[in-house]
């Protein structure tokens, strides 16, 4: 397997998907650092390359429970900047794990995209 120099992976420590994701890393001997929203936050430069790299679409939780419970109104004309605002106020929102690479970025946990990208 090829590893990238520094793997960083961004979530929040109970989530189920989380867990998995590290599991993954862990039984392949990959080092990472883990990054949790709900300690250390996360700063709005961050989100916004995300953003800019995977779409919006891709980075917010639109099916969890904090994107839910929100009034209709916040959900309404979402866009790149709207979809920012609210998950750097509230960083549940933003999908899980985000696995940072270096070169790129991947959002969500799939076994299969994992392996396709320590493949060396």
């Amino acid at each position: 397997m090829t590893k990238p120099e520094t793997v960083v992976i961004y979530g929040i420590k109970n989530c189920d998907t989380m867990k998995k994701a590290r599991a993954w890393l862990e039984e392949r001997d990959i080092a990472y650092t883990f990054h949790d929203y709900k300690t250390a936050g996360i700063e709005r430069g961050r989100l916004e390359a995300w953003v800019e790299e995977t779409g919006f679409e891709k980075l917010l939780n639109r099916a969890g429970t904090t994107f839910r419970k929100l009034p209709d109104a916040d959900k309404a004309d979402m866009n790149a900047e709207k979809a920012v605002r609210l998950m750097a106020e509230q960083p549940s929102m933003i999908k899980r794990p985000v696995l940072d690479l270096g070169k790129r970025r991947v959002v969500g946990f799939k076994p299969e995209i994992y392996e396709a990208e320590f493949a060396g």
